[in-house]
């Protein structure tokens, strides 16, 4: 059985390969007469494209989205949705090393386990290529939750983390990093041009936060918003751990400190603190939902690791081609669509059970 679907009511499927002729998305449960046009997609999938800066993949990929199915007179029919993206730029022969031996840390080993063979070329369906897909698809699913603004941004790469004092929502867009402490960003420059010229790559986190997502989201053990998020977020290649509000870090404090205390409001419930990253019982509270979200570093690089090849022997490998130094620092955009994607099928579930 394959697994390549998210969602139980508003649901994705993505296909294609890094290095096929295209790869795509078919939503499906999206809502009927929705305004929807490919210059809605569009700008989401230009913010993840590869070869933008010198700090990515030298990939050049335009990512064109095309619409083909589920749409008419430039309004949604409630029918599936189906994108496609074309791949233009592939270079399959960088990877013929790749196709004797495995490459430590990338999904070679496991792949060929489980299928008994594998698509070499950039991966595959393992390929971070793959999210390209998430994005457009995260894009529909914006359309969905109206008022709800999701926006992702790189907290940390290589273990140099912002300082939250420098915080700038507005420095997000102006890096090529998506951080919002200018001197991070520029920290970050050498740290990176670094670790490309020795050949390595880095890690990173990414932190998003949604705002104005009404409280009732979400349902209780099975189908918890937060179980939901972290589930989509831990489905993104090269992602290692999620963290929903504080985390790991709730571990360290007493239960007053944890506590989100509330008082009366004039205009409702006032919080006075989000530990709980705006999710109780697997349920929304109408606080910004924050999660956070660990990319390893980049599994292809040029420095030499100790491998084996297919037969089993002792091998060393370096993997040839245009890579990502740090594959995070495009994760930002992966991360939003999929935050999308949960919220707008939690939305539907809730209008579902509660009217």
């Amino acid at each position: 059985m394959s697994f390549n679907t998210f969602g139980r009511v508003f649901r994705f499927t993505t296909w294609g390969e890094s290095h096929g002729p295209a790869l795509g998305a078919v939503v499906d449960g999206c809502p009927p007469g929705l305004a929807l046009s490919e210059a809605d997609i569009q700008p989401f999938l230009d913010k993840r494209r590869p070869g933008q800066s010198r700090f990515t993949t030298q990939r050049q990929e335009p990512d064109r989205v095309r619409i083909l199915s589920g749409v008419f007179e430039g309004r949604t029919t409630g029918t599936p949705i189906s994108l496609m993206i074309e791949n233009v730029d592939q270079r399959s022969k960088d990877y013929s090393e790749v196709a004797q031996a495995y490459r430590p840390g990338h999904a070679d080993y496991a792949y060929d386990q489980k299928y008994g063979f594998r698509d070499y070329r950039g991966g595959g369906r393992s390929s971070a290529r793959e999210t390209a897909a998430r994005v457009a698809a995260g894009a529909v699913a914006r359309l969905a939750i109206p008022g709800v603004k999701i926006r992702a941004w790189v907290e940390a790469i290589g273990g140099d983390a912002i300082d939250p004092a420098n915080f700038d929502a507005e420095e997000i867009d102006r890096n090529p990093f998506f951080c919002p402490d200018a001197a991070a960003a520029v920290r970050w420059e050498t740290l990176i041009d670094d670790a490309r010229k020795a050949g390595s790559s880095l890690g990173a986190v990414i932190a998003c936060e949604a705002t104005s997502v009404p409280p009732g989201w979400g349902a209780p053990l099975y189908a918890k918003l937060d179980s939901e998020l972290a589930a989509a977020c831990m489905s993104i290649n090269a992602v290692k751990g999620v963290e929903i509000g504080d985390g790991f870090a709730a571990a360290t404090l007493t239960g007053e400190q944890n506590a989100d205390a509330m008082r009366p409001g004039s205009d409702g419930i006032h919080f006075l603190a989000n530990h709980a990253g705006g999710i109780a019982g697997g349920i929304s509270t109408g606080q910004p939902v924050l999660v956070r979200v660990a990319f390893k570093p980049t599994s292809s690089i040029l420095t030499p690791v100790e491998t084996i090849t297919r037969e089993g022997e002792a091998a060393e490998i370096r993997t040839k081609g245009r890579h990502d130094p740090c594959v995070g620092i495009r994760g930002a955009p992966v991360v939003e669509a999929m935050v999308a994607l949960v919220l707008a099928d939690q939305k539907l579930l809730h209008r579902a059970q509660c009217g």
